[in-house]
């Protein structure tokens, strides 16, 4: 068999390559005093108002490239791109978590107090929540090590994702997930919905008729209402995304024995008056495994 010799083939010049001059001449005006500040896209239509044309903008680049002239220039950072995060899948509780601090008014204009909370995204259930004066790594890395402890899920893959604020990058939060031997997961800067499930949460909190209005009067009152809180919506609250269930059955696997026993109630009313269903008995399926930031397939 003949060797492929297209690499060794000879092959001709472009018929609309750039002469010696005229790349030399584009790197001597891009150098020129009054260009020298200016990127190609500034440059050609310059030229061009002159009545000069040398090449294209996308020719510039390209002999400016070469040259190793091509740099970010100015004052402000060099823009990087903003990779999607890592999807993960939770199939069980208590392995993907996610947190964040949002404020709760005081009754002082321009106090607040910080609400920490940890959910876990397969459940939906509020894990780990505490009230501060004040936001900082030490107190959310002392909020997690309470948090496993109560979940008793030390020393098994744990995933817990953030936001980019200060106490979620500080180097003793950093430490501490470290040393629990946790996987670490960020939003992109700027992006809201790649933390979705404590923005829904942070939703509901503040939207429950017994929100006060007016703030909280002290720091003790505002932790004795986010307790009273987070007992209802861990086990009153039947959570749509969860197909009607409360998150703490969902939580302790008890979501199947639950939509089961509907099932069966819905199906012996359908048998009894058969005239009055239409259609099947409603959706007692319990919820499949949840993503975070999940992977868009395609069209």
């Amino acid at each position: 068999m003949t060797a492929d010799k297209r690499p060794l083939s000879i092959k001709p010049e472009p018929a609309n390559k750039l002469t010696a001059q005229e790349r030399q001449a584009i790197i001597d005006i891009s150098n020129a005093p009054e260009y020298a500040s200016l990127p190609p896209t500034q440059i050609v239509p310059t030229l061009l108002d002159k009545g000069e044309y040398i090449a294209s903008e996308s020719s510039f680049y390209r002999v400016l490239k070469a040259a190793e002239q091509l740099k970010h220039r100015g004052r402000q950072r060099t823009r990087k791109p903003m990779h999607k995060p890592t999807s993960y899948t939770a199939t069980v509780a208590n392995q993907v978590w996610t947190w964040d601090i949002t404020y709760l008014p005081s009754g002082v204009r321009g106090q607040h107090y910080y609400l920490y909370m940890i959910e876990d995204i397969y459940s939906r259930k509020i894990v780990g929540y505490e009230v501060h004066e004040r936001e900082c790594g030490e107190l959310a890395a002392q909020l997690l090590q309470r948090t496993l402890m109560r979940e008793q899920c030390f020393n098994q893959p744990l995933v817990l994702h953030s936001d980019n604020g200060a106490p979620m990058k500080s180097l003793t939060f950093k430490a501490k997930m470290e040393e629990l031997h946790i996987t670490s997961s960020y939003s992109r800067p700027r992006v809201s919905d790649d933390n979705p499930y404590v923005e829904s949460l942070f939703r509901t909190l503040k939207y429950v008729p017994s929100w006060p209005s007016k703030g909280f009067a002290e720091l003790e009152i505002s932790r004795l209402w986010v307790e009273q809180f987070v007992v209802w919506y861990n086990t009153k609250h039947k959570h749509s995304r969860l197909n009607y269930v409360t998150p703490s059955e969902r939580h302790n696997g008890q979501d199947k024995a639950v939509l089961a026993y509907r099932a069966k109630i819905l199906s012996e009313h359908k048998k009894q008056k058969p005239e009055r269903w239409s259609k099947e008995i409603r959706d007692c399926e319990p919820v499949g495994e949840v993503h975070l930031n999940p992977e868009k397939s395609a069209a």
